[in-house]
C-alpha cells in the first residue's frame, strides 16, 4: 500500500499515517497511538484531504467537510461525543498535545480530546459559536481569533488558556504566536500582548516599551519569543537560557530581515549592503 501514490505523511508520537492520491490512508506504528484504524469504521478508504495529529491520535478531514478520528481515545482519538458536529462543514483542524479543535465554515468551533488540554471548550461555547477565523495553540491550550479582532482562550490556564489578565487589551489582534506554554498576539497597531507561563514568554513586561509598536513578526523557541520590528531591530523575552536574553548580541541585532529558531536558540539574518 506504500509502494506508490503517497502524497504526504503525518505522525503522532509513535505512529505514521500516509495520505495517498486517491484519498485513502495507510497507517503503521504503535497501535493505540494511531498505528491501527480499527475504530475509524472504514471511513479512511477515500476522500481524505488532510490529516492532523495530537501526540497520540489522528484526525482526518474529508472532502465533504466531515472528520474521522482514531488513536488514543482520551487524547483525541475518540470524537463520538461531537460526531454530529463533525459530520460536515469542517474547514481546518488544530491541536494541542492531547486535544483537537475543528473550525467550521460558519465560524464555529468544535473541540474534543483531553478536557484540560483544550478538549473541553464548554465554558467558552457562546464565544465560539460564530466569527472565529483562525485558531492557535500551545501544548495544552487554544487561542481563537475572531473576525472582530477579539480573542477567545481555553485549555490549561497556566499555559495560555486563561487570558483574563489581558482580555481588555486583546482587541484588533491580527496574528498569534506561541511557545510551548505561552501566547504572544500582534495587534493591528504593531503592539504585542502576551499571556501564559510567565517564565516561558507569557510575561513581556521587561520589554513592554519596545513592544508598543512596530512589530511585524514574532518567532519562538520552546520557551522564548523574538519579535522583529519594522526598523529591523529585534526584541526578545522569555527563558533567558533558551533565547529570551539577547543582550550579548544586542548591538548586532540591527537590519535584521529574518529570524529562525530551534527549540532552544535563535539565529538572525542581517541585511547586507
Amino acid at each position: 500500500n506504500l509502494s506508490s501514490n503517497v502524497i504526504d505523511i503525518f505522525s503522532t508520537r509513535s505512529a505514521f499515517a500516509a495520505l495517498k492520491s486517491d484519498g485513502s490512508v495507510v497507517t503503521w506504528g504503535l497501535n493505540y497511538e494511531g498505528g491501527v484504524t480499527t475504530y475509524a469504521d472504514g471511513n479512511l478508504s477515500s476522500n481524505v484531504t488532510d490529516i492532523f495529529s495530537t501526540n497520540t491520535a489522528f484526525a482526518a478531514l474529508k472532502s465533504d467537510g466531515s472528520v474521522v478520528t482514531w488513536g488514543q481515545f482520551l487524547y483525541g482519538g475518540d470524537s463520538s461525543s461531537v460526531t454530529a458536529n463533525l459530520s460536515s462543514g469542517v474547514t481546518q483542524i488544530y491541536s494541542t498535545n492531547a486535544s483537537f479543535a475543528a473550525l467550521k465554515s460558519d465560524g464555529s468551533v468544535v473541540t474534543w480530546g483531553y478536557a484540560s488540554y483544550g478538549g473541553d471548550s464548554s465554558s467558552r461555547s457562546a464565544n465560539l459559536s460564530s466569527g472565529v477565523t483562525k485558531i492557535y495553540s500551545t501544548d495544552s491550550a487554544f487561542a481563537a481569533v475572531k473576525s472582530d479582532g477579539s480573542v477567545v482562550t481555553w485549555g490549561s490556564a497556566d499555559h495560555g488558556g486563561d487570558s483574563s489578565s489581558v482580555s481588555s487589551e486583546l482587541t484588533g489582534v491580527m496574528e498569534i504566536y506561541s511557545t510551548d506554554t505561552a501566547f504572544a498576539a500582534v495587534k493591528s497597531d504593531g503592539s504585542v500582548i502576551t499571556w501564559g507561563s510567565v517564565a516561558h514568554g507569557g510575561d513581556s513586561s521587561s520589554v513592554s516599551a519596545n513592544l508598543s509598536s512596530g512589530v511585524t513578526q514574532i518567532y519562538s523557541t520552546n520557551s522564548s519569543f523574538a519579535a522583529l520590528k519594522s526598523d529591523g531591530s529585534v526584541v526578545t523575552w522569555g527563558n533567558a537560557n533558551l533565547g529570551g536574553d539577547s543582550s550579548l548580541v544586542s548591538s548586532e541585532l540591527t537590519g535584521i530581515i529574518e529570524i529562525y529558531s530551534l527549540g532552544i536558540a535563535f539565529a538572525a539574518i542581517v541585511e547586507t549592503a
